[in-house]
């Protein structure tokens, strides 16, 4: 129990320190290192996935609290269907359960769920239980949670471009008026604004085929803990890195300066 007090002092500190007219609206999460965690403590690969479940909750309640508009977790790429058949299944399993013990919480914290991705390739039951709390949630108000499920950003550009190369051929848009807005408008994303800030557990410099149209101006913050270990302290901290940055979107400091000087 003191390391829970300790931890929960030392979350409440750093809370204190954060400007809550500088919140990114928008965190995405690659989530990495729960095969690592596993390791190092002699157990298998599916408790590290259990245990990554617990750092979900947390984040998930942290983002909320804090006032993050919008949180998408990247939980399943497409590459992972590569994965032993004994992991994946687990891994579905995980995710079922996961859903059916968060709705109510979801519910009650006026969160709604959303899902990017293949979800065709999913399990039949996971995707009707996936569907179904997707259906109750939606009238959630204060924050919106996205899984990335089967997802692969090169995936979702490609489907993107057939249906422009459709919608052209068919008469629905003409050809000079695709333009980066309208590309965006045709990606699973829409709904969405772009993450403001990407957070990558394990220390792991890479996007993995997350979201590498949206990222394009995400200010990215890489920390070596794995994800198991990532506590409400650790989203903190990201957020303070988050603030002391100037965003400038390929404009000069100078040109910034005089935007926020006109608002």
């Amino acid at each position: 129990m003191r390391g829970k007090s300790k931890k929960a002092s030392g979350a409440k500190e750093l809370l204190s320190k954060v400007d809550p007219a500088k919140l990114p609206r928008h965190i995405a999460i690659i989530m990495d290192g729960n095969g690592r965690w596993a390791r190092k403590k002699l157990l298998s690969r599916i408790k590290g996935h259990e245990k990554g479940i617990d750092a979900v909750r947390d984040v998930v309640e942290a983002c909320r609290e804090m006032g993050i508009q919008y949180l998408t977790l990247y939980a399943f790429s497409v590459e992972n269907w590569r994965r032993p058949a004994s992991e994946v299944n687990a891994l579905m399993r995980l995710l079922r359960n996961y859903l059916l013990k968060e709705r109510d919480n979801l519910l009650k914290n006026e969160i709604r769920l959303k899902a990017i991705g293949d979800l065709d390739r999913l399990p039949e039951n996971v995707r009707e239980t996936l569907f179904k709390v997707i259906e109750d949630t939606k009238g959630g108000e204060k924050m919106t949670l996205i899984l990335a499920l089967s997802y692969g950003a090169r995936w979702e550009i490609v489907k993107a471009a057939l249906r422009i190369a459709r919608d052209i051929k068919e008469g629905k848009i003409k050809e000079e008026e695709v333009n980066p807005d309208v590309f965006s408008s045709y990606l699973t994303t829409a709904p969405f604004p772009d993450p403001d800030l990407l957070i990558r557990t394990s220390g792991e410099l890479r996007l993995s085929n997350f979201l590498l149209w949206q990222l394009a101006y995400t200010e990215l913050y890489i920390t070596p803990t794995l994800w198991p270990d990532f506590t409400k302290e650790d989203l903190i901290q990201a957020i303070l890195d988050y603030q002391e940055r100037e965003r400038r979107f390929g404009m000069t400091s100078d040109q910034i300066s005089e935007l926020h000087a006109k608002r």
